[in-house]
């Protein structure tokens, strides 16, 4: 079914009805979850836990699990769906769903997720050291009592010792936000800012900002956006949006295994990962340098290989997300 007087509307006009599709849908599902948990948790303990959540509580760590996960559901795997339906009237085709794998695309975006670690650790870790001004001590106080607040909630959601505790969790903070997040950001919110503003890079580079703030982890907030800017790369000269998600799912999933490892231990993996800069970071930075040198070459290489396929909300204006000069470098 196509919905023409919305296909009809502006990129700003998308935007705004993109916000409203994604607030409609989390207050449903959210309502209709939180009913629907009464008679699996109980009243009581629904109560307890939205008043006064005790992270040390399994019982309580069990409800904010089902929580976190119908809310990513409502916020991000829904409202793709809807607006590429009002959009376009065909959703896999707005989302760029349609075409299938390409898998040297697919190794090339998976080797420069693991060749981008030393740099995003490096960028990550000067992230941590930003320091507001005094006048503005108050706001930093704020941010950082946030971030300690999130560390601590994903460190108990993450503490299971069975392997069906891990697969949830591989579930609810792996395979949910690659697909939700990367159909909400790149799929739709990408493609509307490549409308608004006819650069691909400029689409780009809006989505992946903010789809760092929406994660409101202010020190960690670079390297989050140098990743979301990857994976619209991976988008854009792959052509499908399966690239990206599934680079999204193994960074996520490769989080999600460290800090399991790291239950029973310093593991390797976890020194690779999350390396300790305690004596500088000066003997890091040829690293660091290497690897995103490394990391450029191999999106280069994507962008050579890449294939030209516009996305359906752009179709009538492929010169915006394909600019013609690219297209003819590609074939020279």
């Amino acid at each position: 079914m196509a919905f023409t007087a919305f296909r009809g509307m502006g990129s700003v006009s998308q935007f705004f009805m993109a916000l409203f599709v994604v607030l409609v849908s989390v207050i449903v599902t959210m309502i209709v979850a939180t009913l629907a948990a009464i008679p699996l948790f109980g009243l009581d303990l629904m109560l307890n836990t939205l008043t006064q959540a005790d992270l040390d509580n399994p019982q309580h760590i069990e409800v904010l699990k089902y929580l976190q996960v119908v809310q990513s559901i409502g916020m991000f795997v829904l409202p793709p769906f809807i607006i590429g339906a009002l959009y376009c009237g065909d959703f896999a085709e707005y989302l760029s769903m349609r075409r299938p794998m390409n898998w040297p695309l697919l190794m090339i975006a998976i080797l420069a997720l693991l060749v981008v670690t030393p740099f995003i650790s490096v960028v990550g870790y000067l992230n941590q050291q930003m320091s507001l001004p005094d006048w503005l001590s108050g706001v930093e106080e704020w941010m950082r009592s946030m971030e300690d607040q999130a560390e601590v909630a994903i460190q108990k959601f993450i503490e299971v010792k069975t392997t069906g505790g891990l697969l949830f969790n591989l579930f609810m903070i792996a395979v949910i936000p690659a697909l939700g997040e990367e159909f909400l950001f790149r799929g739709v919110i990408q493609q509307i800012f490549t409308k608004m503003t006819r650069n691909y890079h400029w689409g780009i580079w809006i989505s992946a900002f903010l789809f760092s703030a929406l994660h409101m982890q202010f020190f960690g907030f670079v390297p989050r956006m140098l990743l979301g800017a990857m994976f619209g790369y991976f988008l854009v000269y792959s052509g499908s949006i399966w690239i990206p998600v599934a680079a999204h799912f193994v960074n996520n999933a490769v989080g999600v295994l460290t800090l399991y490892s790291a239950t029973s231990g310093e593991s390797e993996l976890e020194k690779v990962m999350d390396p300790d800069f305690s004596a500088g970071i000066s003997y890091y930075w040829p690293i660091a340098l290497v690897s995103m040198a490394a990391t450029l070459w191999l999106v280069y290489r994507m962008k050579k290989m890449r294939v030209d396929v516009v996305p359906a909300g752009l179709a009538e204006e492929s010169d915006f997300y394909y600019p013609v000069s690219d297209i003819d470098e590609t074939k020279k």
